[in-house]
């Protein structure tokens, strides 16, 4: 079940980005990932009313990915017919000005994005069946737990369970790159295909009875009132609103990295993001040593550091495409996830009383996952906020929109050609190894790198911030141990 749940989601989520920035449908990868967020939100909600209290989970959970896995087969269509219009108004676009007189790079992308939001329905469309895939993926986050939790003799069995979901992304992200699909809308046939077939595996799962079953209606639990209280201890304020705010520059990493990847002339970017999973489980076993050693500021700063470093290396790592950086930046992927996240969730688990002890987790996962990656999601994007408020935060040029990308995304798809047949050995060394086509003009090159390099400094300089914040304002001595296992 874990193993199929993750590897559902990695299989397109992960390099969502470079599909669809391959597609020339730049403009709504900031709408696609931000429906990730908007669901997340809503998840603990419908839990909570109906799959809690009136159905079976594994029923529930296994409606849920079938209707999610029949939504997912209509997105490679949409999503190609979003592509076509894309591809045709871009030259129709780029003739008109010609006609007018010069232009920029910025001029263009400008037009050329107000064009497909306003024009492009199937890309909108598009959007919204993300968005509705997602509704009936999240819940099945917590329904899946609940089934794990139910049927294990002890919580400590649970990380043993776990893990096969980490190891489903990994192998998902493996498949995308030994089948050549990595930017290819193949990713949606290989996510409804995998949905479909946990769907059906989850009613051969042990009955799971609702765990609420016949208990009132705890509004004030549901909406964490007592959660939020937590908030009135300074330094809980300090690690939520950080985690909050760290969420941010986290969005460009899950948002951007596969089209940065490919853009830097890695063939099967979601292979090579595999490296992050791989050193998250490597260094998940290391916690427990960290954590006795170094306590939970100490952890906390050192995720926060990694996360600057990484954006500083993607940064730098543009302009002569430097692999090791690349290389460097994914890999510090575990440390980022594991000393933060999990470090964060054990001093949640620490703080809040032992009643409200979920409701708080549910409050760290709500601002992080939810409101935090929401506008992280939306800034990445440079969008607005109910349309008309502006998000397109920036340093100077730090943080602009790689405006050269969809010129580059063509002339570098031009250049590479059809995709020639490669053994499983070559195919699996392209995770770790770049190239881009001789003929691809130098230039173009070089602008679109120095555009990548200004893009990814706005994230590290969010998270540098952010690692001041938190080193000056929190200063809580909790002990929090890890719990043997």
């Amino acid at each position: 079940m874990m193993f199929l749940q993750f590897f559902a989601w990695g299989s397109w989520f992960a390099t969502l980005s470079a599909a669809m920035d391959n597609g020339l449908l730049g403009a709504f990868i900031g709408g696609a990932y931000e429906s990730a967020p908007i669901a997340a939100i809503f998840a603990p909600l419908f839990l909570g009313l109906i799959a809690d209290r009136f159905f079976s989970s594994e029923k529930v959970m296994g409606t849920l990915m079938l209707i999610g896995g029949v939504i997912m087969l209509f997105v490679p269509g949409l999503a190609t017919a979003a592509s076509v219009f894309a591809t045709e108004s871009a030259a129709t676009l780029r003739a008109t000005m010609e006609a007018a007189g010069p232009f920029t790079d910025e001029e263009f992308a400008k037009a050329f994005a107000e064009l497909q939001s306003a024009e492009n329905t199937a890309g909108k469309t598009l959007v919204w069946m993300i968005l509705a895939y997602l509704l009936c993926y999240m819940p099945t986050l917590g329904l899946g737990n609940t089934i794990a939790f139910t049927h294990i003799p002890s919580q400590n069995e649970f990380p043993k369970i776990r893990v096969w979901g980490t190891i489903g992304w990994i192998v998902a992200g493996l498949t995308l790159g030994i089948l050549g699909w990595s930017a290819s809308y193949n990713i949606f046939w290989l996510g409804a295909a995998s949905s479909l077939l946990l769907g059906v595996l989850c009613f051969l799962l042990p009955n799971t009875p609702p765990p609420l079953r016949g208990q009132a209606m705890d509004m004030r639990s549901l909406l964490m009132v007592d959660a939020f209280k937590l908030l009135a201890n300074w330094n809980f304020f300090v690690f939520a609103v950080c985690s909050t705010l760290i969420c941010i520059p986290l969005a460009y990493y899950y948002g951007m990295t596969s089209t940065y990847l490919n853009q830097t002339g890695f063939a099967e970017p979601g292979a090579t993001m595999t490296i992050g999973q791989m050193s998250e489980i490597f260094f998940m076993l290391l916690i427990p040593f960290f954590f006795r050693r170094l306590g939970v500021k100490m952890m906390i700063l050192i995720g926060m550091a990694c996360w600057v470093i990484r954006y500083v290396l993607f940064a730098f790592g543009a302009a002569d495409q430097t692999t090791w950086m690349l290389l460097l930046a994914v890999a510090l992927h575990g440390i980022c996830y594991d000393f933060f996240f999990v470090t964060g969730f054990m001093y949640t688990d620490a703080k809040a009383p032992k009643a409200i002890r979920g409701q708080a987790q549910g409050l760290l996962v709500f601002l992080t996952q939810g409101v935090g990656m929401f506008f992280g999601y939306r800034i990445m994007a440079g969008g607005n906020l109910f349309g008309f408020i502006p998000l397109n935060l920036t340093f100077g040029n730090y943080g602009s929109q790689v405006t050269s990308a969809t010129e580059y995304v063509k002339a570098l798809n031009e250049a590479r050609g059809d995709a020639t047949e490669a053994s499983f050995l070559q195919t699996f060394t392209k995770m770790f190894t770049r190239e881009l086509p001789e003929s691809l003009d130098p230039s173009l090159v070089s602008k679109t790198m120095t555009q990548w390099h200004d893009f990814w400094l706005s994230p590290a300089i969010m998270a540098a911030a952010i690692f001041v914040l938190f080193l000056l304002a929190f200063w809580d001595r909790t002990k929090t141990e890890s719990k043997p296992s």
